[in-house]
């Protein structure tokens, strides 16, 4: 997954910025998608509803509590990672402070362990201790299945399958969007955390 600009906001999942609308112009194609048909397809393609576990040992449904009627980010990171989790996850807290009381009301962060087999629930809200994360954060573990399923459905991945597969080299990306809007973008997890907050700005609701 090749980082990408702000002006790349509405470019995430190839969808084009006047949304529903096709790009050949037969009459048949000049027809607008209706909202409602587009997010629907959007999250068949992209928001798989699997079950997932919080740091708090919750059961949550990845689309339905987690992504739909709100603006989120999203990142993969695992607890024992000793790349570039450590500073990803510490930006992401001082992106998390810049926000303030939006995060928990307007804005919904998520991190998705990629080893799940290893961060349980428990490690997982060890982690969140450790780097002092505020509420309205949510560090979420699931079947091995189902976060790889995640994983590629959100375009978290690399052409080269040896690359792909190994853990150590997991992409630093971090995605947001506004799901009722249907306005998605990236940044990389190590930009300036004034950035950050700034682009994920764009797609809050004022």
């Amino acid at each position: 997954m090749q980082d990408l600009s702000r002006r790349s906001l509405f470019s995430l999942f190839g969808m084009p910025r006047a949304r529903g609308i096709p790009n050949d112009t037969s009459p048949r194609a000049a027809e607008p998608e209706s909202q409602a048909v587009a997010r629907e397809r959007i999250h068949k393609r992209y928001f798989p509803d699997i079950t997932l576990l919080t740091q708090n040992n919750k059961k949550v449904r990845f689309y339905e509590d987690l992504v739909k009627n709100k603006v989120v980010t999203l990142n993969f990171f695992y607890a024992k990672c000793e790349g570039v989790c450590p500073a990803v996850t510490a930006n992401l807290v001082q992106v998390q402070k810049m926000l303030g009381n939006r995060v928990g009301r307007d804005l919904f962060m998520n991190s998705i362990t990629l080893k799940p087999e290893e961060d349980d629930p428990a490690a997982l809200k060890e982690y969140q201790k450790m780097y002092g994360m505020g509420p309205g954060w949510n560090l979420l573990t699931g079947k091995p299945a189902d976060i790889e399923l995640l994983r590629k459905s959100l375009g978290f991945t690399y052409p080269d399958p040896r690359i792909d597969k190994d853990k150590s080299q997991h992409i630093g990306n971090v995605r947001y969007g506004n799901e009722p809007l249907m306005l998605w973008s990236a940044c990389p997890g190590m930009a300036h955390a004034k950035w950050i907050a700034e682009s994920i700005s764009w797609v809050i609701r004022s």
